[in-house]
């Protein structure tokens, strides 16, 4: 067991939402602010400092209202979610070998939630870290290192794996393995550069901690 601890980030990476963070995120701006925005552009920031970060990049003057549209369009389709393909069976496998699991997720703990009420993975992890926790967000490391605090662990005995920059600059940040996953469809293929290794398939994972 190369990593005892195993931590990761949730959209993109276990749960396949980029395509109901893209409608939300478009929804949004086109009710607020009239559209005229890229995929790239909505996308940019998602998975980092936090969803009103995101707004701002779109709008600083009405941050509050982008947000508001947001959600009301995002939390009803936490219905359609899935799970990335073959993530339930690494997950399990991953138990069944003795790591120890973690999440952690730009995502409030109330909608980390309303994916864990549609997919029943929450028994797997054994430790939650949301994006309302601490004041800081990826791609510092706060967040990573709260997770290795909850479950008393070190930076050396930890990856990270998840599917946007900002996971992996703040698994560097923190001293964790840093493990890229190639399936998120929310980010450009060139936004992994500094994971330290990039997977195509979950299954490459189980030979990586």
């Amino acid at each position: 067991m190369r990593y005892p601890v195993v931590l990761f980030d949730l959209d993109g990476t276990v749960i396949d939402s980029g395509a109901i963070i893209l409608a939300s995120m478009r929804h949004a701006a086109d009710t607020v602010l009239g559209g005229g925005f890229t995929d790239e552009q909505l996308l940019a920031a998602v998975g980092g400092p936090g969803l009103e970060a995101q707004m701002q990049a779109l709008d600083a003057d009405r941050v509050d209202e982008l947000v508001r549209v947001y959600r009301a369009h995002n939390e009803p389709l936490h219905e359609t979610l899935s799970l990335c393909p073959g993530m339930d069976g690494v997950l399990a496998e991953l138990r069944s070998r003795g790591h120890r699991l973690g999440i952690v997720t730009a995502k409030r703990l109330s909608t980390v939630a309303l994916a864990f009420a549609q997919l029943p993975l929450e028994h797997l992890f054994e430790v939650v870290v949301g994006g309302d926790e601490t004041d800081t967000h990826k791609p510092d490391p706060a967040p990573l290192l709260l997770a290795l605090e909850r479950l008393g662990a070190a930076p050396s005995d930890a990856a990270y794996v998840g599917d946007s920059p900002y996971d992996m600059q703040a698994a560097r940040a923190a001293g964790l393995r840093a493990i890229g996953v190639s399936w998120g469809r929310i980010h450009l293929p060139g936004a992994l550069a500094d994971a330290d290794v990039i997977v195509d398939d979950a299954a490459e994972l189980l030979e990586l901690v």
